[in-house]
């Protein structure tokens, strides 16, 4: 649960009676709290190891002239943009400080009269905002292929508030595939809704959702400019979905405005055509060289697609991370369903080379 760390002050407080009896993510706190040097491999937070494209650093320069005034108008060009690429009217798009922002919004929108019905492991994010207002949650695993077994989900509450889909998974990398989805959202209970995550899908080959917007006014789906675009710390996520869906986000935090800086370098990202192929093709190579070198050295990795992957250590996992960190290598956080293993980010080419190098000397 460290991701909150770098998070909302107010989403990590309500996770601090939860640490407090979670060792594994304790330590995942401490390791991350000892990684403030330029010595420290930062594989821990599915964070972008290349950060904003050129075009978008010039971008946000450029918006530091602008932060003496509301960019309304830089946020309504965002949307236009984001919209027209992705063949969805305009008011179907609302960005947020952050794609956490809006799914915590939707939990607390939608969980009013129903339970969450998530995946495990996945984002814990919405398990945590709605047991921090006593909704129900029901956890259903993954199934053999470390997929949403969405027919379990859809079986686990006749009448759930709010079905997660996180896709691909985090921590797994997993793909559920989109006509997978499709069916669940003919099959769920009328007026639950269905929101599927797509934070990494441009890292894979999966098929966006957002199209069956239009058609499904029971779905939303959330982007963000986090990861394959770099800008973590730029706080900017997108909500997709009906107005009628928007609106009912909008009740938890009206006039949600990004910085300007971050929505000229969003734009920026956006118009850059290159980018997004190139990024795909280095994380690939990068993750799928790791996988291979894990692989012939007898550990068994999830199929993963996305800019992160599980390993199982065949140990317990909390102590390969304390291990890594020691000797500078900081990986993801142990997920209580898998606690033999571990998440690693994909990093630059030397930041998996010094992983390598210390894996073979902490497993050995």
């Amino acid at each position: 649960m460290v991701d909150v760390t770098r998070r909302s002050f107010v989403g990590f407080a309500a996770t601090l009676p939860l640490l407090a009896h979670n060792p594994w993510a304790q330590a995942q706190i401490e390791t991350a709290s000892a990684a403030a040097t330029s010595d420290e491999v930062l594989i821990n937070f599915n964070e972008s190891p290349w950060g904003p494209s050129t075009a978008a650093r010039q971008a946000m320069q450029d918006g530091i002239d602008l932060s003496g005034r509301y960019p309304y108008k830089i946020q309504d060009r965002l949307n236009a943009l984001f919209a027209r690429q992705q063949g969805v009217p305009a008011e179907f798009v609302q960005t947020y400080c952050g794609s956490k922002l809006a799914l915590q919004h939707a939990v607390h929108a939608f969980t009013q009269q129903g339970s969450l019905v998530v995946a495990a492991p996945s984002y814990e994010d919405p398990v945590q905002a709605a047991r921090g207002r006593n909704v129900a949650v029901h956890e259903v695993p993954l199934n053999a292929e470390h997929a949403h077994d969405l027919p379990r989900m859809l079986a686990a509450d006749h009448q759930p508030g709010l079905i997660y889909i996180c896709n691909p998974n985090n921590p797994t990398g997993t793909l559920t595939a989109r006509n997978a989805i499709e069916r669940a959202l003919k099959d769920k209970p009328k007026g639950s809704i269905l929101l599927v995550d797509e934070a990494y899908i441009d890292f894979s080959q999966a098929i966006t959702c957002i199209p069956l917007v239009k058609d499904h006014p029971d779905l939303l789906v959330l982007r963000t400019f986090s990861k394959i675009y770099g800008m973590a710390g730029a706080r900017l996520g997108i909500a997709v979905g009906n107005p009628a869906l928007l609106e009912q986000l909008e009740v938890f935090g009206n006039y949600n405005v990004p910085a300007a800086s971050s929505l000229l370098g969003a734009i920026a990202s956006l118009e850059d055509a290159p980018l997004l192929a190139q990024r795909k093709q280095n994380n690939t190579r990068l993750r799928e060289e790791t996988i291979a070198w894990l692989s012939a050295r007898g550990f068994r990795c999830t199929a993963s697609q996305a800019n992160c992957f599980m390993i199982d250590v065949r140990r317990p996992a909390v102590a390969v991370v304390k291990a890594l960190a020691e000797r500078h290598i900081h990986v993801g956080r142990v997920w209580k369903e898998w606690p033999t293993w571990v998440r690693v980010s994909v990093g630059t080419d030397d930041d998996m080379r010094r992983f390598r190098e210390a894996f073979a000397k902490v497993l050995a």
